[in-house]
């Protein structure tokens, strides 16, 4: 993509250079904090790799029951693999199933291993780990065959579009519909409140509240359905869903074993729209990263979030700061630019003078300073009325923007926004909207150039000065991690979030020196075995 990238923009370098090494100076502390931390949920995502599935009667999965019992015993400071490992050698049980069905039940005794049975426990685990780091690897090489056999999407952006009925055997034949209709992704919205959930839901489901649950079945059920579309039609059909929330490090691992494409997986949005705990929602995304990276999933991160609770024109460079800190933690994980769909949104009240105009200069600072990334560019929603017909206006806006600016990934707006659930009539209402727009003016990116210090560059550069020194506080801000202080202060979506509250602060643990995770340590070796 960044072949169709010119610098229209004419920003200094050494200004990019600037709030690049800002965003480092103000992740690092918070890489630091990650890496010196577990999760329940990096632990029971340890625990899905080496194979453990399924759930009790009551639906509570295995890897709850044996994450609690272990804690409850020695702890998770030393990390879960070796009490179990051992327990295993020991013959508590024949089996990880079978010795979570016995911890469940209280008949199972752990132990911190030491010496010989230390080193036999960590040899077993990193063996079984490594199995399901392998099917990750096996899940990414057919989609690069199929991709290779069905063929990419032609022109860009990619259009996204959202599925989401409740139903996973009703978004099956919807998402089918809309990828023939012109969809190039399919997006199954998660039940609101999931996020919230310290479990990952077992099994096919079939109501969800405004979303789908995100369940290992669901996945697999309609990876499959896009794959026979995908077929039918000669082009890789893409499916995303979301790795946020409280099992955002299980649902990444899911993810990579049932081949999706895309996850949304924002640094800072379960912070503060779910208000989850800071330091829980680091750890966690720092491993989730890592799974994506190695499953070469695309991340789209949340940044058009923060323009629904604060102005778009005055918090415009907090947008930035977000990208750049989403940049940051997402290579520092292993993720490549190809895989930053970095996100940001058409958000401006439309009544304001040269709001167009505004959206112009802010979308290209976008894809000047991320001009690898297959940026993620989100519709009108803050603004929308009820009226229809100001509303497909509005969204023939925003295509246009998209088109003149190389977006990667164009999500489809609807015009009923706000109003009600859109109807399928809704929908390939919007495609055609997208269509006409992206033929029509799919080109304008080779003909639009801004003149030189005109509207569009003065505001561009003025966002990006507001940027720098924004991250120029934080990196300022006395304290361990600064950052998590500039959260804390509101300074993102004006959501003030302590770094000691939250939800999921008790699934938080400190490292022992001892600590040892085979799942971590081969993500950053970058081995299998």
């Amino acid at each position: 993509m960044s072949s169709r990238v010119k610098p229209l923009l004419d920003l200094d370098p050494a200004d990019v250079r600037r709030a690049r090494t800002l965003a480092r100076k103000a992740g690092r502390p918070v890489v630091k904090l990650a890496q010196s931390h577990t999760t329940v949920s990096v632990e029971r995502a340890t625990l899905r790799l080496a194979g453990l599935s399924g759930a009790d009667h009551e639906r509570v999965p295995w890897v709850n029951h044996l994450v609690d019992a272990v804690r409850g015993e020695v702890g998770l400071e030393h990390g879960i693999t070796s009490p179990v490992f051992d327990a295993l050698r020991r013959g508590e049980a024949p089996d990880l199933l079978t010795l979570a069905q016995k911890a469940a039940s209280g008949s199972v005794q752990f132990r911190l291993p030491e010496g010989r049975a230390a080193t036999a426990a960590a040899k077993d685990a990193r063996r079984e780990v490594s199995r399901g780091l392998r099917a990750i690897d096996k899940q990414r090489a057919t989609r690069d065959r199929l991709i290779r056999r069905h063929g990419d999407p032609q022109q860009r952006p990619w259009i996204y579009l959202i599925v989401a009925t409740g139903d996973i055997y009703e978004d099956i034949p919807q998402a089918q519909a809309a990828a023939r209709e012109g969809a190039d992704i399919i997006a199954v919205i998660r039940s609101t409140g999931q996020s919230l959930l310290d479990y990952v839901p077992e099994g096919a489901t079939r109501e969800g509240y405004a979303g789908t649950y995100a369940t290992q079945e669901n996945f697999r059920l309609m990876r499959a359905a896009l794959d026979e579309t995908s077929k039918e039609l000669g082009r890789y059909i893409r499916l995303t869903n979301y790795a946020s929330g409280l099992c955002m490090p299980e649902i990444a691992t899911l993810a990579g074993l049932e081949r999706l494409d895309m996850m949304l997986n924002d640094s800072m949005y379960g912070i503060l729209f779910r208000d989850i705990n800071p330091i829980r929602t680091f750890v966690d995304q720092r491993f989730s990263r890592q799974i994506h990276a190695r499953a070469g999933i695309i991340i789209n991160t949340g940044e058009d979030n923060y323009l629904t609770t604060a102005d778009a024109v005055e918090a415009a460079h907090t947008v930035t700061v977000s990208q750049l800190l989403n940049e940051y933690f997402a290579k520092e994980a292993g993720l490549e630019d190809w895989q930053l769909g970095l996100g940001h949104a058409f958000e401006i009240n439309p009544e304001l003078p040269d709001s167009f105009r505004m959206e112009l200069a802010h979308a290209l600072l976008a894809r000047q300073l991320f001009p690898k990334a297959p940026l993620k560019w989100m519709p009108p929603t803050k603004h929308m009325t009820g009226d229809v017909f100001r509303g497909y206006l509005l969204d023939g806006f925003f295509n246009l923007v998209g088109a003149m600016t190389g977006q990667g990934i164009l999500l489809v707006g609807m015009m009923t926004e706000a109003v009600v659930t859109p109807f399928l009539s809704d929908r390939d209402l919007a495609l055609q909207n997208v269509r006409y727009v992206l033929n029509a003016a799919g080109g304008l990116t080779e003909d639009f150039h801004p003149p030189r210090d005109g509207f569009i560059q003065t505001r561009a550069r003025g966002v990006l000065g507001e940027a720098i020194d924004l991250l120029t506080q934080i990196t300022d801000e006395p304290g361990r991690a600064p950052l998590l202080e500039a959260i804390a202060d509101g300074t993102f979506g004006l959501m003030k979030r302590p770094a000691d509250r939250g939800k999921g602060l008790d699934g938080v643990v400190v490292k022992a020196e001892s600590y040892d995770n085979p799942a971590t340590t081969m993500l950053e070796e970058g081995s299998d075995r």
